[in-house]
Order: C-alpha cells, then structure tokens, then sequence
C-alpha cells in the first residue's frame, strides 16, 4: 500500500511539473538541485551503474563532457540500482569508483530508482505515458536528450553509446538551436 502510494504521488507530481528541468533533485552530495541548476544548456540524462556490463559507457560520456561544455552541454549521471543491484554503492564509493576509473567531470546526482514503486518524479516524467518518448527505462545507461527549459528531445537505449552518430548528431543540433 505505501508503494502504491509512493507511486501515485510520483504520478502526479511528474504531471503536475510538466517542465523536468524544475523537478527537484539532490546531487550526489545531497545538495538540493534541478536540471536547470546544471547551467547547461542542453543535457544528457543518463542512468548510470557501476558493476554493468555497460559501465564503460562512462568513458564516452566524459569524453562528451569534455568536448561540448564549453558550447553549453552536460551529461547528467543518476546512479540507479534498479537492475541486478549493479550500483550497490554508497555515495561516496560512487563518486571514488568514477574518479578514479573514468576520471569523471560531469555531475552525478543522487542515487534513484528509476522505474517501480519509488521511481523517482523525473524518470517518472521523462517514461509516463505522457512523455515525449514513454515507456519503462529497459537498463542502466539509457539516455535522454533534455534542453534547460525542459524539453525532451531524444532518448537513446542503453546499447546506443555515447560516441554513436546519432547520439552526437542530435547533440549538435540541440546546441546549434536546430
């Protein structure tokens, strides 16, 4: 009964805020944030884990980073547990095992669920029935084209890598304004 509840509030706080980038968030220290107080101009929402098989997907997404900061982009990593407990860490031990393998820059927030009874309001934005490119996140590393006034532009299964064509296509275009 309390997921159920969890959910419904969820539900419809993701429909009463349809702007994502006003969903409220906490970064991986616990500091209150949003999507719009990332500064960037266009983000890459990315549900991220550790111990997957897909965990060296966080190279390509520093390497975004690090080449599309300076033109007002952002990945935007949510650590997320929700799939074979492949993100068991602690903040702390998030945010060591990322600098110290992928010498990650870009900001991680909060660990989340992002799917089921406690999903968090954002995912339950971005995935709902209503959202621009619904349907239930299928693993780690799914991605999201989002602009800072909320618009979602794209999303990117998992296996879609970071450095793929489309990924940076759609990237550019976003930053270009087209």
């Amino acid at each position: 009964m309390i997921i159920a509840g969890a959910l419904a509030a969820a539900v419809c706080f993701a429909d009463a805020v349809k702007n994502v980038a006003e969903i409220p968030l906490k970064d991986i220290d616990g500091k209150e944030t949003s999507l719009k107080g990332q500064k960037a101009k266009v983000m890459l929402v990315v549900n991220v884990a550790s111990k997957c098989g897909l965990t060296p997907q966080y190279d390509a997404l520093e390497k975004l980073q690090r080449k599309y900061k300076d033109k007002g982009f952002s990945v935007v990593g949510f650590p997320c547990n929700d799939f074979l407990g492949q993100e068991p860490g602690t903040p702390v031990q998030i945010k060591e095992f990322c600098k110290s393998t992928y010498d990650v820059s870009f900001p991680l927030m909060e660990k989340i669920h992002v799917k089921g009874g406690e999903q968090h309001p954002l995912y339950a934005a971005l995935t709902g029935k209503d959202a621009a490119f619904p349907g239930e996140i299928e693993w780690n590393f799914g991605k999201f084209l989002v602009t800072a006034d909320g618009k979602v532009l794209k999303r990117f299964n998992p296996r879609t890598t970071p450095d793929a064509p489309e990924v940076i296509g759609a990237i550019e275009a976003a930053l270009s304004g087209k």
